[in-house]
């Protein structure tokens, strides 16, 4: 795939193709899901949605990348260090996002997304089925599964397996979620060990192993099954659709596009020199995490008032290039300052914590990504 390398700079491609896999899940929202089956907007746009049902894959395509960055981020790093590192990206962005979320929908009532103060206190857990509140904005799910990925790395790091035992724990990982998704059915199973989405992260640390330590046959043949895996889980994403929304990307259609996902993650490894980093193109980035969070409900909300007044194509347009300006402004004036508090503040703290566990210690700094 590519020569082995111990070690990675920033990738700009990456910072890309997270844009990429952004884009694709607004316009899905937008496009697609918004005038059908759920009634989200009052009008759709039966034009694209044969196009635009696509988009939901965006969110593969980020459990994809977020086991390659994960896995980079991980390397030789002690739990702890990952750990704050990992709170401190998630959570002021989520924070930021979630409580404007909650304004917008509170000031504009919308019929399908009633809030409550009760709701917003218990989204502040993130977790907010636990405490019996719907997320405020659907599109939360997906943070909950990276939550628990962070988790089971950070315990790796913690008792010295990740990069150790890492094609070992993969293989073992995969075999769980088979005999779950396939025999047992178990939800609490589904949601602790990430049986069906696990095949995406996984591809994805072991893209990252197979770049950085080189190509062998346990993690080609790891790979190989990992995809055809997440190949399979496809056809759970096709039948809801199929039930809520009578319509569904026929199969042949998945498999093709899960190969591209693929492709676009090893391309974006493999032809990593082709794109230079600039300040630029990690903004675009990083704006990505507050836009996924932000555009769904608030977005919804935004087309409908405007659509009667200016036409749904331009009430659809002028909400997505406000999308990318709030998804700017809360990146740049509440999550950077917030990183580097985090990192400065708890940092220390974990690592005082950390000194009194008999656990391993590499540190090796915050990492970038």
């Amino acid at each position: 795939m590519v020569a082995p390398s111990s070690s990675f700079d920033r990738i700009a491609t990456l910072d890309l193709l997270r844009l990429v896999a952004a884009v694709a899940v607004l316009f899905f929202h937008y496009l697609f899901r918004g005038g059908l089956g759920d009634n989200y907007l009052g009008e759709g746009y039966p034009e694209v949605e044969p196009v635009a049902i696509y988009g939901y894959l965006g969110v593969n395509l980020f459990f994809l990348i977020s086991g390659f960055v994960i896995a980079w981020s991980a390397e030789g790093r002690d739990w702890q260090t990952f750990a704050v590192a990992r709170f401190a990206r998630l959570y002021p962005g989520f924070l930021a996002c979630m409580v404007i979320t909650w304004i917008v929908l509170a000031v504009w009532p919308h019929q399908v997304f009633p809030v409550s103060v009760r709701q917003l206190f218990a989204n502040l857990l993130i977790f907010s089925p636990v405490a019996g509140e719907k997320f405020v904005d659907g599109v939360y799910w997906s943070i909950v599964m990276e939550l628990i990925f962070y988790g089971w790395v950070a315990l790796a790091l913690a008792v010295g397996v990740f990069s150790r035992y890492k094609l070992q724990i993969i293989t073992v990982w995969l075999g769980l979620s088979v005999i779950n998704e396939f025999f047992i059915g178990s939800y609490p199973l589904k949601l602790l060990f990430l049986t069906e989405y696990g095949p995406l992260f996984a591809s994805g640390v072991l893209i990252h192993h197979i770049a950085s330590k080189g190509r062998s046959p346990e993690a080609l043949m790891l790979l190989a099954t990992a995809f055809l895996l997440s190949s399979n889980y496809l056809l759970i994403g096709q039948d809801y659709q199929q039930t809520h929304y009578g319509v569904s990307i026929p199969f042949w259609g998945l498999m093709i596009a899960n190969v591209v996902i693929y492709l676009l993650l090893i391309g974006a490894v493999v032809f990593r020199d082709a794109v230079r980093p600039t300040p630029f193109i990690f903004m675009l980035g990083a704006i990505t995490y507050p836009l996924y969070l932000l555009h769904q409900n608030a977005g919804y909300v935004a087309i409908d008032w405007m659509r009667p007044m200016i036409g749904k194509w331009p009430a659809m347009i002028v909400t997505s290039v406000a999308m990318f300006i709030f998804s700017w402004m809360v990146w740049r004036i509440i999550e950077r300052p917030a990183r580097r508090w985090i990192v400065s503040t708890f940092g220390p703290i974990a690592d005082s914590l950390a000194a009194r566990l008999p656990w391993p210690r590499q540190r090796a700094g915050i990492p970038a990504e």
